[in-house]
């Protein structure tokens, strides 16, 4: 709060530049619509940090109303076994992440987005056969989406809270990919390609070097973690819609 009480008392350049790093602050949490964050009591929490809470919150208000669907009119034995276990284990990652917030002093969504809203509204239209594949579709492109974003927080988030729930989420999000590829509804050739940045040899190379020369001291830019995640979210709802469409 003091850089906004120092930029009120000297209007000009500074107040300029603080408005604007507020504005793209505001632009980057839009990449998950309706999702409300209170400031985080743990000054090491990050814009990634709050995407990995927010997201498996997500994840988990409309998957379990998904499982649960599934559970009742799958049309397969195996589907209506992984829609009742995956709707049940979501339950318990969700109390994770509340519990998490709560210890951070995060404010979770509490509603599923619209576009979630609508793969739901999908299944309970949806019957037989169609519903089954619509089912382990949406669902195995949703974890294909979460899963590099987890990883990515992982691997640069300072907070020791965020890192214990990644890797708990790292670990329900494999075994529910597991159990719906365990389907044989999963369409290989039709999922998103791999949503990583391209590789940069040469930069990490100079990387290492430096790091040799500042006694060890890794640093891992917020910003990979966001270019995983905006790319995972176009090129899994493309993906999505083909596969769907074909059907």
């Amino acid at each position: 709060m003091a850089p906004l009480r120092s930029a009120r008392r000297r209007p000009g350049h500074r107040t300029h530049r603080m408005a604007a790093l507020v504005v793209t602050f505001v632009a980057a949490l839009g990449v998950l619509p309706g999702v409300a964050v209170a400031a985080p009591a743990n000054a090491q929490l990050n814009a990634a940090d709050m995407t990995l809470l927010a997201g498996v919150r997500l994840a988990g208000l409309w998957e379990m109303p998904a499982g649960e669907m599934a559970a009742e009119k799958g049309q397969s034995a195996r589907v209506r076994e992984i829609g009742a276990e995956i709707s049940r284990q979501h339950g318990v990652l969700d109390q994770l992440v509340v519990d998490a917030a709560n210890k951070l002093g995060a404010t979770l969504p509490s509603d599923a987005t619209a576009e979630q809203k609508g793969w739901l509204k999908e299944m309970q239209e949806s019957t037989g056969g169609r519903f089954d594949q619509i089912f382990v579709t949406r669902l195995r492109v949703a974890h294909g989406k979460i899963f590099p974003v987890i990883g990515a927080v992982r691997a640069s988030t300072r907070d020791a809270t965020v890192r214990k729930l990644a890797d708990e989420a790292n670990d329900f999000v494999s075994d529910h990919m597991a159990m719906l590829e365990s389907t044989g509804l999963v369409r290989w050739e039709q999922l998103p390609p791999a949503a990583l940045p391209p590789a940069q040899s040469d930069s990490l190379v100079a990387a290492a070097a430096a790091n040799v020369g500042s006694g060890g001291r890794l640093g891992v830019s917020t910003t990979v973690v966001w270019l995983v995640f905006i790319a995972a979210l176009g090129t899994g709802g493309i993906a999505t819609y083909r596969i769907l469409r074909r059907n």
